[in-house]
């Protein structure tokens, strides 16, 4: 009886929880950022502001699944996010993964969906703080490498989406060739759920058994410099050889990160 109400209760601080973030966003684009447009003129500091706004809004998100008794978390080596122009890549198995990065990172830039950036509640915080959409074609590179450059910490999951339960992580090369590019060591950010929940394909209302118990863990940094002198200055072998080592990276750091 008891455990039935405990997943009433998780059911319903769920909703609550997705419903604060929507109306959040939108109150965001609707009332703070068009006056955040009219007060800060230089663009470079109106994003960073945006951002800002936008990592707090994620802390108190977490703040209020925590209180909700939705998860827990322990952050393993956040002080290795206290620098700048960081290339912060992470496996992705939840849907709130992003959030607990970007609550994380006050000035972090990220790689979003396209479909995200055309969302009715998601599209103003994006557009403010001028994240990269992930359709941007030949330009995506370049604009997460001059996003490096000028001291912004970027977030992207090599998998470019949610891993789905089960299955083995896919990693696209995307990220390789911009750490090559840039170049850029890679700040590696090993995510673990158990159980497992918010997973691609899974209703946000299917809650776990218990709830869920978070663990992000910040590595030491990946230097690329060795990769590139390897392949001889070739970089789609050298993207092809850094990205088998992320894969076997996330791989083994995080071997339970599709189990129930």
């Amino acid at each position: 009886m008891l455990e039935w109400l405990d997943r009433i209760w998780r059911t319903f601080g769920t909703a609550i929880s997705f419903a604060v973030f929507g109306l959040s966003c939108l109150l965001l684009a609707v009332c703070v950022f068009p006056c955040l447009y009219l007060v800060v003129r230089e663009p470079v500091r109106r994003s960073r502001v945006a951002r800002r706004s936008v990592h707090l809004g994620h802390r108190f998100f977490i703040g209020l699944m925590r209180w909700f008794g939705l998860l827990t978390y322990e952050i393993r080596g956040a002080e290795k996010l206290r620098r700048e122009g960081l290339l912060i890549l992470a496996n992705h198995p939840t849907l709130i993964d992003a959030v607990f990065l970007i609550g994380l990172v006050p000035n972090a830039n990220c790689v979003v969906k396209a479909s995200l950036a055309r969302n009715f509640f998601t599209r103003g915080p994006i557009r403010a703080a001028n994240y990269i959409s992930n359709d941007s074609g030949a330009g995506l590179v370049g604009d997460c490498v001059a996003s490096l450059k000028m001291g912004d910490n970027l977030v992207m999951f090599p998998e470019g989406t949610r891993t789905r339960q089960g299955e083995p992580m896919c990693l696209q090369r995307g990220a390789a060739n911009i750490a090559l590019r840039g170049p850029c060591d890679i700040t590696p950010v090993t995510i673990r759920c158990e159980p497992i929940s918010l997973t691609k394909g899974a209703p946000w209302w299917r809650v776990p058994t218990r709830p869920m118990h978070f663990t992000i863990e910040v590595g030491d940094d990946i230097p690329v410099a060795g990769f590139l002198a390897h392949a001889e200055g070739k970089l789609p072998l050298a993207a092809r050889r850094l990205t088998d080592h992320l894969h076997t990276y996330f791989t083994q750091e995080q071997p339970i990160h599709a189990v129930a």
